[in-house]
C-alpha cells in the first residue's frame, strides 16, 4: 500500500479495497501529458459520478433539514455548500491538496484555477468512495467533511446570490441595471479562468475572476457590493 495514500485514507476514515480508484481520483488530466506511461486514467469520469452523488446527498440532507424552505432557497444553500470554493477548502482540511497529481504548469496556475482542480478532486474522491464502498460510505464522507460547513454557510449567508442582491440594490438606488462583460479568459479548455467586469451605466465598477463566466460574474458582484459597503 502507498504509505502516503494510507495516511490520506486514515484522515478521511475510508480504507479502500481498490486503491487504484483513489489514485485515479487524485490524477489530474494534465499529469498524463507529462507522464504518458502513467497507467491510471485521469479523474474526470469519477468527478462526473461524484458530483451526482454529492448533489443527491446534500439535497436529501437540506430537504429534511429545512422543511419550510422552497426549492429556490434550498438550491442557493446547496450551491454555497458544494461549490468549488467550499470544496477546495475541504480539500485543504483533509490534506487532499498534498496528494493531487498534476503537471508542473498546473502547479503554477492561478488560485481560482487551483480551487477548481481541488474541488473537482473532492468530487472525484466521492465518486471513488461510492464505487469502492457504496453510497452509505460516500454519504458518511459528505456528512463528515462537507455538510459540517452548513452552519458557516447559514451564519455568513453565503447562500445569498450576490448578483441578485446587487441588481436589486442598484436598481433601487441608481435606477439602473448592472451589466456584465467578459474582459479576458485564459488557460486550457478544462481549466479556464475568466475575468468579468460589472458595469453601471457603462462604467466599470469592479472585476471578478472565476473558473466559469457565472462564477466570475458572482465574484464581480460581490466585490461591487463590498465597494458599496453592502
Amino acid at each position: 500500500m502507498n504509505v502516503s495514500l494510507q495516511g490520506l485514507q486514515k484522515r478521511i476514515g475510508v480504507a479502500f479495497d481498490n486503491e487504484k480508484l483513489l489514485t485515479e481520483a487524485l490524477t489530474h488530466r494534465s499529469y498524463l501529458n507529462e507522464n504518458p506511461g502513467w497507467e491510471t486514467p485521469h479523474n474526470e469520469r469519477l468527478e462526473f459520478l461524484g458530483d451526482a452523488v454529492l448533489e443527491l446527498s446534500a439535497t436529501e440532507y437540506l430537504f429534511n433539514c429545512f422543511p419550510e424552505y422552497d426549492e429556490g432557497r434550498l438550491t442557493s444553500i446547496r450551491s454555497a455548500l458544494v461549490n468549488h470554493m467550499m470544496l477546495s477548502k475541504v480539500a485543504g482540511e483533509i490534506g487532499l491538496n498534498r496528494h493531487l497529481m498534476m503537471s508542473r504548469g498546473e502547479m503554477r496556475a492561478s488560485q481560482r484555477a487551483k480551487e477548481a482542480m481541488l474541488g473537482n478532486a473532492v468530487e472525484a474522491l466521492i465518486g471513488a468512495i461510492y464505487l469502492d464502498q457504496g453510497y452509505d460510505a460516500a454519504d458518511n464522507f459528505i456528512d463528515k467533511f462537507i455538510l459540517v460547513h452548513l452552519g458557516e454557510v447559514m451564519e455568513q449567508k453565503l447562500y445569498d446570490d450576490a448578483k441578485s442582491v446587487l441588481q436589486e440594490t442598484v436598481q433601487e438606488k441608481l435606477r439602473v441595471t448592472p451589466s456584465y462583460k467578459v474582459l479576458s479568459e485564459s488557460g486550457p479548455d478544462h481549466a479556464k479562468t475568466f475575468v468579468v467586469g460589472v458595469y453601471f451605466n457603462g462604467n466599470l465598477i469592479s472585476e471578478g475572476t472565476g473558473c466559469s463566466k457565472q462564477e466570475a460574474e458572482r465574484d464581480a458582484a460581490r466585490k461591487a457590493l463590498e465597494e458599496m459597503d453592502i
